[in-house]
């Protein structure tokens, strides 16, 4: 049976926490919506919990906070950095709760995230919405972020290889931001898997996007494995020259991000991004193609397999 109550955490005294006795999340009803643990009961959390910051409220100056959020892109200042300080509405569902943000005066959207959760199950679902409140279309994507834990790695798949007699065409983008820097020792651009690890000691932001069909990402922190599975829409034009993930690295944090296709929402109507959500432990694995292949390319198919 779930678990559902409202509990202190991280200086704020209310929070709801989400529990089937195997995993646990604990989301903010005082800022956000933020979702700011996700563990294993009992064990460490795999998301930021950001120094300073944890416990604040009110104010017009954005934090990062950590956990995960909902954006909608592109990214533009002061679009995107819209303080999300204030409380949010909590309707509590049979399987986890909805968690509503009061429409941003600046952007005129309503963001809100639902989180479900399945008991004796190592996953959730993560519904996330975006509102249009204005008298105006407005041209966007669901844009969905999880700001993880210290030194820990991401991975992105690559599309299986072809040799250039099977296949002329291209078969995957890679987006790069000004600030991009390819020799960063952070990265590692493999035949199958690039990789992105979260170093403190390097200050330098570092981001790269990705059109990944394979419709999953994930990041290994100590023995723990979060993958995230966002199935990717065919003939769906992608924010970003075409990026339905992405990775970003600074010495804080590293987010794996996921975005849902542009899209012209009318007044009053509603986009939906869901992201799936898998748990493992005991997970042992080094930065090589054939470490993932061997130990984490399992768990990942594993996991396409129980969302069909």
């Amino acid at each position: 049976m779930l678990k559902i109550e409202e509990i202190p955490f991280g200086g704020w005294a209310r929070n709801c926490l989400i529990s089937n006795g195997q995993i646990e999340v604990v989301v903010t009803q005082e800022v956000g919506p933020r979702i700011i643990r996700l563990a294993f009961v009992g064990k460490p959390n795999l998301f930021l919990e950001m120094p300073g910051e944890m416990g604040l409220t009110g104010g017009t100056e954005w934090h990062i906070f950590g956990g995960h959020r909902l954006w909608h892109a592109p990214e533009a200042n002061p679009r995107s950095y819209n303080p999300d300080n204030e409380p949010v509405r909590f309707t509590r569902t049979e399987k986890g709760g909805i968690f509503t943000q009061e429409v941003e005066k600046l952007t005129g959207i309503e963001k809100e995230i639902e989180v479900e959760m399945e008991e004796g199950e190592n996953r959730l679902r993560i519904i996330h919405r975006l509102k249009n409140h204005n008298l105006w279309p407005v041209k966007l994507a669901p844009w969905a972020l999880s700001a993880m834990t210290q030194r820990g790695m991401a991975i992105i798949p690559q599309e299986p290889y072809q040799s250039w007699s099977e296949n002329l065409l291209p078969v995957r983008s890679l987006s790069l931001w000004g600030y991009t820097r390819m020799d960063d020792p952070r990265w590692r651009f493999g035949n199958r898997y690039v990789t992105l690890k979260q170093n403190p000691e390097i200050s330098a932001p570092n981001k790269a996007g990705f059109g990944n069909k394979r419709g999953w990402g994930a990041y290994l922190f100590e023995e723990y494995l979060f993958v995230k599975v966002a199935p990717y829409r065919f003939g769906a034009q992608y924010p970003d020259m075409g990026c339905s993930f992405e990775l970003y690295t600074d010495h804080r944090f590293l987010e794996l991000e996921s975005l849902g296709p542009l899209t012209l929402l009318e007044p009053q109507e509603t986009v939906e991004h869901v992201e799936y959500w898998f748990l493992y432990k005991g997970v042992k694995a080094e930065d090589t193609d054939e470490s993932i292949d061997r130990h984490i390319l399992p768990l990942a198919e594993e996991s396409l397999k129980k969302i069909r």
